[in-house]
């Protein structure tokens, strides 16, 4: 079993599949056993489970350090 991504708030991430919306960017605002993201396309929150999570990101776009 891999470790658990290390996860920010503010951190921009493009997952493996796309929102119904058409967004592929998801932007964490909760970290911890479950993680809060916001789709920044039609700004949908939703909760992952951390492992749920680490299967579907694909990749950090930003780490939302401004």
């Amino acid at each position: 079993m891999s470790a658990p991504l290390p996860v920010s708030v503010g951190e921009v991430y493009r997952m493996r599949r796309q929102h119904p919306c058409g967004g592929w960017e998801w932007r964490a605002y909760r970290t911890g056993a479950d993680i809060g993201l916001e789709c920044l396309t039609c700004a949908r929150r939703v909760m992952l489970e951390r492992r749920r999570f680490d299967n579907r990101a694909k990749t950090l776009i930003s780490n939302g350090g401004g």
